[in-house]
């Protein structure tokens, strides 16, 4: 009888970041429980795309209904459709409205329940250095303090796995492309219309990272800014 495989509960937005990580665990070999987040988000654009991925790779997923905390943490963009949403790249000056209070540390607790609930020994998620200088929910020092907690807040100590947390995008995206991954079913953008609008900041950091690897975002865009466009002579395509 061949052993039963090792399980984790992935944290997955249906973006990039947790795309890749998820997949990263599926070639690990690890039993797969995906788990998302309806907080109130500005849209539903991920969730949607989160549902189609783990229906195609035939694995658990739930989508855990938290919006009664909405009014807690109604003050950001992301949260709130009245707020414009800030343009440009990731910088404290700009994008600080885009921040959603302690929202890694509601939904790391969420998953690592779900964790012990399963009998699962690890959670992931997708911090990475790019998010470094915005997001205190995504720095090293959070994640090893939230993993110090993880290991005795329950009589199963769960770790929480951010592999990509001293990474760069463009680095994350390189992993899922050695693995042969399609970023078409990923959404990134931080508006929920039929195309990402290729100027917030998240739109921009993606764009920047298929830039750097020379290859071609395969999703469509309504506008991209000029120094978001990918470098001249990358056509590859994703």
């Amino acid at each position: 009888m061949s052993p039963t495989p090792a399980t984790t509960v992935v944290i997955y937005s249906g973006g990039m970041d947790s795309y890749t990580v998820l997949h990263r665990a599926l070639r690990e070999g690890l039993k797969v429980h995906a788990l998302s987040f309806d907080y109130g988000q500005r849209h539903a654009r991920e969730l949607e795309v989160a549902r189609q991925v783990c229906q195609e790779l035939k694995i658990p997923h739930q989508v855990v209904d938290i919006t009664a905390i909405h009014g807690l943490i109604d003050n950001s963009a992301l949260t709130n459709a009245a707020r414009a949403m800030p343009d440009g790249d990731y910088a404290e000056d700009n994008l600080s409205a885009t921040v959603v209070p302690n929202r890694n540390m509601v939904l790391l607790s969420l998953a690592i329940a779900k964790a012990v609930n399963i009998g699962a020994s690890r959670v992931d998620y997708g911090a990475h250095g790019g998010d470094h200088v915005l997001y205190p929910d995504c720095r090293p020092e959070f994640v090893h303090k939230m993993n110090d907690v993880a290991a005795i807040a329950n009589f199963s100590p769960v770790a929480i796995h951010a592999p990509y947390l001293n990474a760069s995008k463009s680095d994350i995206l390189a992993d899922g492309l050695a693995m042969g991954l399609d970023y078409r079913h990923t959404w990134t953008c931080y508006e929920g219309r039929p195309l990402a609008c290729g100027r917030c900041g998240s739109c921009r950091e993606r764009l920047a990272a298929f830039a750097a690897q020379g290859v071609t975002d395969p999703l469509a865009y309504a506008a991209v800014a000029e120094d978001a466009q990918p470098a001249v002579g990358a056509t590859q395509d994703v």
